[in-house]
C-alpha cells in the first residue's frame, strides 16, 4: 500500500471518529446563525468510514 492510501485512511479515521463523537455526546455546532443537524455528523461518519473499511481491505488484499 501506498504511503498516500496510508495517510488518506489516518485522516478519514480521524474525521469519522470526531464526527462519531459529536454525534455520541450531542455537540452542537452552529455556523454563523444556522444551527448543523446532527444527520450531517452521521454522515460524516459513514461516508468516510466507508471509504477507510474499502482502503484497508484493498490494503488486506494486496498484501
Amino acid at each position: 500500500m501506498r504511503i498516500g492510501s496510508t495517510l488518506a485512511m489516518i485522516l478519514l479515521s480521524i474525521v469519522a471518529i470526531l464526527h462519531l463523537l459529536r454525534v455520541v455526546f450531542g455537540l452542537p455546532i452552529t455556523v454563523g446563525d444556522v444551527a448543523i443537524p446532527q444527520w450531517v455528523s452521521v454522515l460524516g461518519f459513514l461516508v468516510p468510514g466507508a471509504i477507510v473499511v474499502l482502503l484497508w481491505r484493498e490494503r488486506r488484499a494486496s498484501s
